[in-house]
């Protein structure tokens, strides 16, 4: 009864915040278009756009070469051009991910601020503060829980799978069996941890001293003695994370438009998903707070729930 509690609780949380969802988008928006505009106007010129348009010949080659997705062919035209587009790619993808890391960190504090209780009504200002308060001691967790991942990832997934695979005693098909078994017990590992870090940053937006490891502390304590409820719960969510994920893959990977208005109604559609996404992420940030102030709550707290 506690998980479907914690689960409702977490869906209204979600969408009483939506204005710092909003405000979480936009900034991604803004730091992704960094990277974008520039690699797209490299492609623009690369593709001879602006040369081509008065014949028209070379430009219906491209646009036919492109009528059906990204084909290699035309890339590989490029030329000088194309090592251009690569090192924008490259250093973008470093860029972003160098940035993303800390932004998560600065964003996250401010929604998980957010859906505490005692509920409140939504202040960006305050939004902002909780974001810069939290933010040291949300890096330094969701750095420990990324490390921590990413080495069971390579001893559990990778090491085994290679080792495989470089050794011709065994069946071709090994490989692929050994990945497929431990891909999914690394997924469970991930939700494990994913839970650890949540619980972690729940319990320190409850509390005034910024305190990473007493937080981590808190964040294993508590995931593995609510193991029975707390996994179930994030199983749920994972579920339908992935169903919409899948979802929005099979649509817009099968979407080639040929028009201005199509590329533009699929950008909408696509920072809708996005949008979606983020309420799906504060979703489980709602719910993970919501099944913690059922098991904790704080001293000073009568009603911890929301809805």
């Amino acid at each position: 009864m506690k998980i479907f509690k914690a689960i409702g609780s977490g869906f209204i949380r979600s969408i009483k915040v939506w204005k710092g969802v909003l405000i979480v988008w936009l900034i991604t928006l803004l730091l992704v278009s960094l990277f974008a505009i520039p690699m797209k106007a490299t492609l623009k010129t690369g593709l001879g756009l602006k040369a081509t348009l008065n014949t028209g010949l070379e430009f219906s080659m491209i646009t036919e070469k492109l009528k059906d997705g990204l084909n290699v062919e035309v890339l590989g035209d490029l030329g000088p051009y194309f090592k251009s587009l690569r090192a924008d790619l490259v250093s973008g993808f470093l860029f972003l991910t160098f940035i993303s890391i800390f932004l998560n960190a600065f964003l996250a504090g401010g929604l998980f601020d957010s859906i505490k209780t005692p509920a409140r009504k939504f202040s960006t200002s305050e939004f902002f503060r909780a974001s810069a308060k939290n933010f040291w001691t949300f890096l330094i967790i969701s750095l420990i829980i990324t490390v921590i991942i990413f080495t069971l990832a390579f001893f559990i997934v990778l090491i085994p799978v290679r080792s495989l695979a470089r050794n011709d005693t065994v069946s071709e098909a090994a490989p692929y069996i050994v990945a497929f078994i431990t891909i999914p017990i690394l997924a469970v590992l991930k939700m494990i941890f994913v839970l650890v870090a949540d619980f972690a940053r729940a319990w320190q937006v409850r509390n005034e001293k910024q305190a990473c490891f007493k937080a981590l502390g808190f964040g294993f304590c508590r995931t593995f003695k609510r193991f029975l409820s707390a996994f179930p719960l994030m199983l749920i969510i994972m579920v339908v994370s992935g169903l919409f994920a899948i979802s929005v893959i099979l649509l817009l990977g099968h979407w080639n438009p040929t028009t201005s208005g199509g590329v533009f109604l699929m950008f909408i559609l696509s920072q809708v998903f996005f949008i979606m996404n983020l309420l799906l992420k504060t979703w489980r940030y709602g719910s993970v707070t919501s099944l913690m102030e059922q098991t904790d709550p704080a001293p000073d707290q009568t009603s911890v729930d929301i809805t």
